[in-house]
This record gives C-alpha cells, sequence and structure tokens, in this order.
C-alpha cells in the first residue's frame, strides 16, 4: 500500500467578492488524524472541498499541495455529514456507487472484506430505510473505504447519531481508517479531543492550534486529559464568538 502524504492548503478565500477565510496554512501530517473546529459560517466545509477538487462557490487564491508533490484531489475520499445514500438502492449497491459511476467491474473481494469489517455482512441486501441511523453510517463510511483513497475528508459525520452510536462509530473509523490521512470538520470539542493527533480551530481571521491530549486515539471518554481539552477546547470556542 502506498504511503498516505502529508497534505497542506494554503491561501485565503473570498465568497462573493466578501473575505470567507483570512490567509491561512493548513497543514495535515501524513498518516493521521486532524480536526477542525470553528462557528458556522467560516469555511471549514469549504476547505475539505478545495481539498476533494469539488465543486465551491469561494474564490479561492492559494496552493494545495501533498509532501510526494503528486496530485492530491484524485487521492481523497469525501465522507459528508448527511449519509447521501441512494433510498432505491441496497447496501451493497450504495458501497459499490463509486466503481459504478466510473463504469468499472466491481471488486467483490474487496466489498466482502470492507463489509465484514464494518459488520454489515447481514444487512448486505436492505436498502437504507431498512437500517438504523448507524448502520447508515457505517454504509456511508464502507463506501468511502471502497474507493481506497489515501486521504480522507470528514465533514462532521457523525453529529446526526446520539452519543452512544457516535462513540461506537468513532472508534470504527479510527480502526478502518488506519494509516490514513485524515481532515474532520466538527463542531463537537469532544469529538476533537478524543480522535486528534492535531486539533485547529478555525476563524474568519485564520487558525488557532490547540494541544491534543496525551495517549493514542480514540481516547477514552471519561479520561482525565480528554476531558481537560474538551472544556479548554469550549471555552476557545466560545471566545470567538463576537
Amino acid at each position: 500500500m502506498t504511503p498516505a502524504p502529508g497534505v497542506t492548503i494554503s491561501g485565503e478565500a473570498s465568497l462573493g467578492g466578501a473575505q470567507l477565510f483570512a490567509p491561512l496554512t493548513l497543514t495535515l501530517a501524513a498518516g493521521q488524524w486532524t480536526c477542525l473546529l470553528g462557528g458556522s459560517g467560516v469555511g471549514k466545509s469549504t476547505v475539505l472541498r478545495l481539498i476533494s477538487g469539488l465543486a465551491t462557490e469561494a474564490t479561492f487564491e492559494g496552493d494545495i499541495t501533498a509532501t510526494d508533490t503528486a496530485p492530491v484531489a484524485h487521492r481523497v475520499a469525501y465522507m459528508a455529514q448527511d449519509d447521501l445514500l441512494l433510498p432505491w438502492a441496497s447496501v451493497s449497491e450504495n458501497i459499490q456507487l463509486g466503481a459504478r459511476l466510473r463504469s468499472e467491474a466491481p471488486d467483490r473481494a474487496r466489498l466482502a472484506r470492507i463489509l465484514a469489517r464494518v459488520g454489515l455482512v447481514e444487512h448486505v441486501d436492505k436498502k437504507p430505510a431498512e437500517l438504523s441511523g448507524g448502520q447508515r453510517q457505517r454504509v456511508a463510511l464502507a463506501r468511502t473505504l471502497m474507493e481506497d483513497k489515501p486521504v480522507i475528508l470528514l465533514d462532521e459525520p457523525f453529529s446526526a447519531l446520539d452519543a452512544q452510536t457516535r462513540a461506537a462509530m468513532q472508534d470504527l473509523a479510527v480502526e478502518v481508517l488506519a494509516h490514513k490521512t485524515v481532515l474532520i470538520v466538527t463542531h463537537d470539542p469532544a469529538e476533537a479531543a478524543r480522535l486528534g493527533h492535531a486539533i485547529l480551530v478555525m476563524t474568519p481571521e485564520g487558525l488557532t492550534s490547540h494541544p491534543p491530549p496525551d495517549g493514542a486515539i480514540p481516547r477514552p471518554v471519561d479520561d482525565l486529559g480528554t476531558l481537560e481539552c474538551q472544556a479548554s477546547l469550549l471555552r476557545l470556542l466560545r471566545s470567538t464568538v463576537s
């Protein structure tokens, strides 16, 4: 497997002639999780879309580079806040959607491995309406894994879940995305404290780095360092609200 690269986005963005975010440099360490927090409307999702090469209404002036100097966008898999499952398609068909859109032959062996890893073997023929919220998120995660990209962008992927299911999905994501370069946008200080090798808070003026707790991710939810980091992040986020 080709090692996941580090990625850096450096520049500024405007929307309708107004500044969306000031000049910033955001670096994703290779093979690690970077958590990006901030208030609504500061451009967090725009950063994800810029890195992934997706269309955005913002005008960006800057560069997006990888440590191995190869282009970034075609090596990215993107998981949105909503699961975006096709309601008429089965679990299997939703997971293989990317290959189908590219008119590629399905990789049945890879599909079987991923289904087993995310615990969906018994649900492979079900439609999304037959699944729980956590199961739907596992399908979305499996679809992301099916793309087998080294850079993973997650846009609040677990925010709609209850606390117990959210924690379980965080644990699963860390397990199955091991050795990938991951950027997760979140509004939840607790999630950042559990998952971040690096934690950044974004405001219209730029980025503020916050030290993560000690220990490997996912960190225990009741660990003292994790709780202290969560509280410190919440104070920092509140201080950025005008």
